[in-house]
């Protein structure tokens, strides 16, 4: 049986498909990671612009930001999260911090919509609080605080400091009506940061 390929945007061209003798599709990407998604306009990004200071122990229920997904649970949009990050404003001298997030599970009390600093990935509305609702310093529930990616490190500096980045890509999708948390926990005292998200929005089923 012959495969094929509708060529999008060019009538009703098809040209053949080939798969591996496993069975596995060759594909090759025209385009950089992410270029299609964006394509599409279901790329975010928001930021506060208050700073809030780090922890020094395990986060439990205060938390940095807050994006929540204000969809409804049928037929709502989820939040595939890219990653978060932080912006280290004023810094302690030697130390070294790391981004800690949380997934909360559906029906999750809704923050408040505090945060302004919003702008999507193509040029687009960036829909500000249309779906997704985003707080700095919300107490929320302990449902498992986890580090992401790596730790961020500042030198003999005041202000202000260094930026790290948390790379989810795609690991944690959250639902409608649930939400996802970032802390940063630092070795030092005095630390303060600014932090944001990026996420795509796509209709999926979580099964």
């Amino acid at each position: 049986m012959n495969l094929l390929g509708l060529i999008r945007g060019n009538g009703d061209t098809r040209r053949s498909v080939s798969l591996s003798e496993k069975g596995d599709l060759y594909v090759a990407q025209a385009f950089p990671p992410y270029a299609e998604l964006t394509r599409q306009g279901g790329g975010y990004s928001a930021m506060a612009t208050a700073a809030v200071a780090a922890l020094v122990v395990r986060p439990t229920t205060v938390a940095m930001a807050t994006l929540f997904n204000d969809e409804p649970t049928k037929g709502g949009q989820s939040l595939i999260m890219e990653e978060g990050f932080v912006h280290n404003l004023v810094a302690s001298a030697n130390s070294a911090f790391s981004i800690w997030l949380c997934l909360h599970p559906v029906g999750m009390a809704a923050p408040t919509n505090d945060i302004t600093v919003r702008n999507s990935h193509n040029g687009r509305s960036a829909r500000s609080g249309a779906a997704t609702l985003f707080d700095n310093g919300a107490t929320v529930v302990d449902d498992g605080w986890f580090p992401w990616g790596v730790s961020g490190a500042t030198v003999t500096v005041t202000t202000p400091g260094a930026v790290a980045i948390a790379p989810v890509y795609g690991r944690l999708i959250v639902p409608p009506q649930a939400g996802i948390s970032l802390q940063v926990v630092a070795t030092a005292a005095g630390g303060t940061f600014t932090a944001g998200f990026r996420w795509y929005e796509a209709n999926m089923k979580n099964e």
